[in-house]
C-alpha cells in the first residue's frame, strides 16, 4: 500500500511538468506561422499577412490594408526586420490555450527588440497570431 501512495505522489508531482510540455509539431507550426507572416510583410502582401491573424485581431482591423498599415506604423521591427531569431515558447499563465512565442528582432534602424507573440490554436487545428507586444531589448544594436 505504501508503494501505491508513493507512486501517486510521484505522478502528481510530474503531472504539471507534463501539462506544460508543448508538442514539437506545435512549436514548428507556430514558428512557421510567424515566419510566413514576416515574409508576407516583406513582400507588402497584406492579404497573406492578414491571413495569419486570429479572429480577435481581425475584429479590430476589418481588412488587410488597415492591418498592414497598422503593422507598418506601430511595428517597424516586425514589418522590416534586418534579422530575427526565435526564443522560448511558453504557455500564457493568465490565458488557457494561449502560447507565447518570444522572437528577438533587429529592426531596420538596427535597434533590438523582443516580440511576444500570443498564439491561439484554432478549432480547425491551425495556429494563428492573437497578439504581438514589443519590448525594448537592452542588447547592443547590430
Amino acid at each position: 500500500m505504501r508503494w501505491i501512495v508513493s507512486l501517486f505522489l510521484v505522478l502528481a508531482a510530474l503531472g504539471p511538468a507534463y501539462a506544460d510540455t508543448i508538442a514539437p509539431s506545435d512549436q514548428l507550426a507556430i514558428r512557421g506561422v510567424i515566419t510566413a507572416q514576416i515574409q508576407a510583410f516583406r513582400r507588402n502582401d497584406g492579404p497573406a499577412a492578414y491571413s495569419y491573424a486570429a479572429p480577435g485581431i481581425r475584429a479590430h482591423f476589418p481588412d488587410a490594408s488597415h492591418f498592414l498599415a497598422m503593422v507598418r506604423a506601430a511595428y517597424p521591427a516586425v514589418f522590416r526586420p534586418r534579422s530575427y531569431s526565435f526564443g522560448s515558447l511558453e504557455p500564457e499563465p493568465d490565458q488557457a490555450g494561449i502560447l507565447v512565442q518570444k522572437v528577438e528582432f533587429f529592426g531596420p534602424d538596427g535597434d533590438a527588440s523582443q516580440a511576444l507573440y500570443s498564439m491561439q490554436h484554432e478549432p480547425d487545428g491551425r495556429w494563428l497570431i492573437a497578439g504581438c507586444a514589443l519590448v525594448t531589448n537592452k542588447r547592443v544594436a547590430m
